[in-house]
């Protein structure tokens, strides 16, 4: 599974083996429902493992913590991280050339405004 990206389109998100779980990991050690992944508003993200799940998170070992990007997160043989999607950033052409359009404005207005004061 290296280098394998897995998204998560709604919250809470389980991770286990089982069918039921919104993403589903086959490897040795990990149970059925081993963690959950919850959105906090205001707070960020926060991992809450199975009552008797071991987690680890940077190598230390926790039953819930709030999640930064970049974190490890190990469940039974298989390492984890962390990260937010990443962003599509939109087309700013339009604006790009109305704001030169504007500029180009304001320029043939001064020059107007020179040749008539000179007339």
């Amino acid at each position: 599974m290296a280098g394998t990206s897995l998204n998560a389109r709604r919250f809470p998100v389980r991770v286990g083996r089982s069918g039921k779980a919104d993403i589903r990991i086959e490897e040795a050690g990990v149970w059925d429902e081993h963690l959950r992944i919850n959105h906090l508003p205001g707070q960020g993200f926060e991992l809450v493992a199975a009552p008797s799940a071991i987690v680890s998170v940077n190598q230390i070992p926790v039953q819930s913590v709030l999640l930064k990007p970049g974190d490890n997160i190990e469940i039974g043989s298989l390492r984890l991280q962390f990260w937010l999607s990443e962003t599509v950033q939109k087309s700013s052409v339009f604006r790009e050339r109305l704001t030169w359009f504007g500029i180009g404005l304001i320029c043939l207005g001064q020059v107007a405004l020179v040749y008539l004061l000179l007339r």
